[in-house]
């Protein structure tokens, strides 16, 4: 397939960690002994369409493999009359920079004699390349390994696709990400997928709103009714056939929505079978319906306030552990998944995909934990990662509208896991949030409704 952008993609790529990538590139060498020479290679090229200006290419290279790519691609610039300055120290007036200083072999804060050279490459002004990942930035989390990391303008991935360019910091360091295969087939099974575009839902000539489903959304409290009405409204934006809202700060005389009138009040006694959306702008009012509903609802998506209480009572989680695998889905941001946890919100975002699979494993469900990069998992499947979405979705309720977005789907699918459910739905929340300005979450829902 030769070199090309990754995002955005419409099919599942596969993803390799650093102890997956370093078998994979250590076979390939044993078979390809110009390995290097093609990744070099293929970093002179992009180098060539990068560049601004007659200026020198300044090559930053490290001891490693990474720096042997460096290498090459400085010989293979200088072949062709590209003045080329391989050194730690900047040049005047550089047309770009190449960072292959650290890449996949970076396990611990950089030393200061590499700290400098990381510093300047973003001081220099001009666009930086980095080979196969921003120096300073770890591969499996996408954090920093220490107080600095290039901020790349583009970085050319070889091999395989690394998770760290996906999830924590990693997007906002990779910038515009690019992959090159170097001809060398896997031949392993992935550490995760990355999202691609999920199947669209189909609604045959004969269907009515019953042939699609129930939601049931139970949150609300006093003071907090919008965050539940979002999430219902999602619902049915989605497709759901019959929407119910159980707001538990509503007076027995008030319609479910004046602003949605197709949205109705219902309650778990008359609604055994839907899907329920529960914690939505909850509060603590959610606590003692928590038992009656992991319960009695075969399918659940479980957000906000049902997760603080869950978090907080031994006994609910264990109401949780003991429902059918694949019918439950947790919808954490990172702080909650924390109080799930009982750990620190920075020990969450110091390993995302390690700490969802933990509390996916602990709970027995499937777990989205939000944020930059959102993570999927579920014990008994590949973990998955969102590359779509940006930071348009930082606004009040969006987290709400996946909530419900999700549980409109699952309600069209009945058959379907929480986990394929959470693939598609956050593929979509995360497309929808592409967007330039501020994005208010009922904006996000009219968006949505248009990707279906």
């Amino acid at each position: 397939m030769g070199m090309h952008p990754v995002l955005p993609t419409t099919s599942t790529l596969p993803l390799f960690d650093v102890a997956a990538s370093r078998r994979i590139e250590a076979r390939a060498l044993a078979h390809s002994p110009d390995l290097m020479e093609r990744a070099g290679l293929a970093v002179a090229k992009l180098a060539l369409a990068l560049r601004r200006g007659a200026g020198p290419v300044w090559v930053v290279c490290g001891p490693g493999n990474n720096g042997g790519d460096g290498h090459v691609a400085a010989r293979r610039l200088a072949e062709v009359g590209v003045p080329t300055h391989v050194s730690h120290d900047a040049p005047q007036y550089p047309s770009l920079v190449i960072d292959a200083l650290l890449g996949l072999g970076l396990n611990r804060a950089p030393s200061p004699e590499l700290l400098a050279p990381i510093v300047a490459m973003g001081n220099c002004g001009a666009p930086v390349l980095a080979v196969d990942l921003p120096s300073g930035l770890l591969a499996d989390t996408g954090q920093l390994a220490g107080e600095h990391a290039v901020r790349a303008d583009h970085t050319l991935t070889l091999l395989t696709l690394k998770p760290g360019l996906f999830t924590g910091e990693g997007r906002a360091h990779a910038g515009r990400i690019w992959f090159d295969e170097l001809g060398i087939a896997p031949d392993e099974p992935p550490t995760a997928n990355l999202l691609g575009l999920g199947a669209a839902l189909h609604r045959s000539p004969t269907s009515h709103k019953g042939s699609h489903g129930q939601v049931l959304v139970v949150g609300g409290a006093p003071g907090m009714q919008g965050a539940a009405r979002l999430a219902a409204r999602a619902a049915l934006a989605c497709g759901a056939g019959r929407v119910y809202l159980d707001l538990l700060g509503l007076g027995p005389a008030e319609v479910a929505d004046s602003g949605w009138l197709e949205l109705m009040r219902g309650r778990l006694t008359e609604l055994p079978q839907a899907v329920g959306v529960i914690g939505c702008g909850a509060g603590d009012a959610i606590t003692p319906h928590l038992p009656s509903l992991l319960q009695t609802l075969p399918r659940l998506v479980i957000d906000a306030d049902a997760l603080n209480a869950i978090a907080a009572d031994t006994t609910l989680q264990s109401l949780v552990r003991t429902r059918p695998a694949g019918s439950t889905l947790l919808t954490p941001h990172p702080l909650e998944a924390a109080r799930l946890l009982n750990r620190g919100t920075t020990a969450i975002q110091a390993d995302r995909l390690v700490a969802a699979q933990e509390l996916a494993l602990q709970l027995g469900c499937t777990v989205v934990l939000k944020g930059s990069g959102s993570v999927i998992t579920s014990p008994a499947e590949r973990p998955a990662l969102c590359a779509s979405g940006g930071p348009a979705l930082a606004t009040a309720g969006s987290g709400d509208v996946l909530a419900g977005w999700l549980g409109g789907l699952w309600a069209q699918q009945p058959s379907a896991t929480a986990h394929a459910i959470a693939c598609t739905g956050v593929d979509a929340h995360g497309r929808a949030g592409e967007y330039g300005g501020v994005l208010r979450a009922g904006e996000l829902i009219e968006r949505l409704a248009a990707l279906r």
